[in-house]
């Protein structure tokens, strides 16, 4: 029987494959283990090199997903695939040491425990020969985190842990899979604290390949947080276009005070509406529907798409706006009235004409916009 199930989320990690494969098989030797490599597809060919490992080596893996993208929902569908009891989450850069996967497994048995995470700031860990700007990063990130993990830890941010089965089962229905940190969602969804323990370890460079921490990283945690905050009221994607929303109407309310002494106030709202549309779609396109993005000459259609599907809300924002001033309300209060009511027609018809996210599709880089597509798993088991 499988004991153990250890999930590797891998994005252009080609280089690094076999190096696991050797260093698991030699660390978890004497423990019956699986490895499930999980790829999204990556284009420099990872998929098809793990399935050539796999034909020789019976305890490898693979799930390939196409058209979709994330390490957090990888890492979910990876443990949900295994029967193992326990579940183990490693990045598939090799800069975890996984030499201490065997003291993890015998603490999370012997001591009952829910989670036991790798920690890199915790008792005999550290973060290496990072940059302080690193580790600044990170620091600051597990401050954020511990408001919401509901238990102490040294290291919530980790992306090396193990998990119970037991645990799972009872968070995964309320897990927020967004962006790459896990570990914090799975301490922030139990409904009460987790039995929690820390095993510390050096955080290694990379040998192969490039770190994938950047813009969006930061940003899906950014996502993350505000899920587990309010995403029982609000749509984590509806606040991200409120956010943008909010800039836009900075900017519109800017432009007509410019303009309001040379135009009349209808067409200083039309001036000061249409800037804030195109800025509104360029954020919204890079930062909300980031997984839709619209690039080349698709931005530009999708920006006409965008005008069209809210034109009935500019429409009523200029009339409500104009009412309201001809009534003897001010321009301010005018002004904010209307780009209310148009908010929330836009929102609802651009998310679904313009960036479709009713629909069932992904698109890929390199590929058009497919309506019909759907999205495919595709697992290979090594041959016992």
């Amino acid at each position: 029987m499988t004991e153990l199930a250890v999930i590797i989320p891998v994005f252009n990690e080609r280089d690094n494959v076999l190096p696991m494969v050797q260093a698991l098989k030699r660390t978890l030797a004497g423990i019956d283990f699986e490895m499930i490599f999980v790829d999204d597809d990556s284009p420099d060919g990872s998929a098809d090199f793990i399935r050539s490992v796999a034909l020789n080596e019976p305890q490898v893996r693979l799930i390939q997903r196409v058209n979709r993208r994330g390490l957090a929902s990888a890492v979910v569908e990876g443990m949900m695939s295994s029967a193992a009891p326990y579940l183990a989450v490693i990045d598939g850069d090799m800069q975890h040491d996984e030499s201490i996967l065997p003291e993890m497994l015998r603490k999370i048995k012997q001591e009952n425990l829910d989670i036991v995470i790798g920690t890199r700031h915790g008792a005999g860990g550290s973060m290496g020969a990072f940059s302080a700007g690193r580790v600044l990063l990170s620091n600051v990130g597990k401050r954020i985190s511990a408001m919401l993990a509901q238990v102490s830890v040294s290291d919530p941010m980790s992306g090396f842990f193990m998990v119970s089965r037991d645990y799972l089962n009872g968070v995964v229905r309320a897990l927020s899979a967004v962006g790459f940190k896990i570990l914090l969602d799975l301490l922030a969804s139990s409904q009460k604290p987790a039995r929690v323990a820390e095993v510390g370890y050096t955080f290694r460079n990379r040998t192969y390949g490039e770190s994938k921490l950047n813009a969006t990283v930061c940003l899906e945690y950014m996502e993350l947080i505000l899920d587990k905050m309010i995403g029982d009221w609000i749509p984590v994607r509806y606040a991200f276009f409120g956010l943008i929303g909010a800039i836009g109407v900075l900017v519109q309310l800017a432009i007509v005070a410019g303009v309001l002494y040379e135009l009349p106030l209808l067409r200083a709202q039309a001036v000061g509406a249409a800037c804030a549309m195109v800025l509104n779609y360029g954020l919204n396109n890079r930062l909300t529907f980031r997984s839709r993005r619209r690039r080349g000459i698709a931005w530009l259609s999708g920006l006409l798409a965008f005008a069209v599907a809210c034109s009935i809300g500019f429409y009523c924002n200029l009339r409500v706006a104009e009412g309201l001033s001809h009534s003897g309300i001010p321009w301010l209060p005018s002004s904010l009235a209307g780009i209310f009511v148009g908010s929330v027609w836009n929102y609802g018809v651009s998310s679904m004409l313009v960036w479709r996210v009713n629909r069932r599709y992904l698109r890929t880089e390199k590929a058009a916009t497919r309506p019909n597509a759907q999205p495919a798993v595709v697992r290979v088991t090594g041959t016992p």
